[in-house]
């Protein structure tokens, strides 16, 4: 995930989402956003 750029991870999350995709999946991108420090561009769940 360090390889994609933060709109890319961004859009990712909101796919992810829509697609109600595995909430494991789900939170591995929400702690990549976290970490990036992105988190206030997107409304996460966690």
């Amino acid at each position: 995930m360090r390889k994609l750029s933060d709109e890319l991870l961004i859009e990712s999350y909101h796919k992810a989402r829509e697609l109600k995709l595995s909430p494991d999946f789900i939170r591995l991108i929400e702690t990549e956003i976290h970490r990036r420090g992105i988190a206030h561009n997107i409304k996460v769940s966690s």
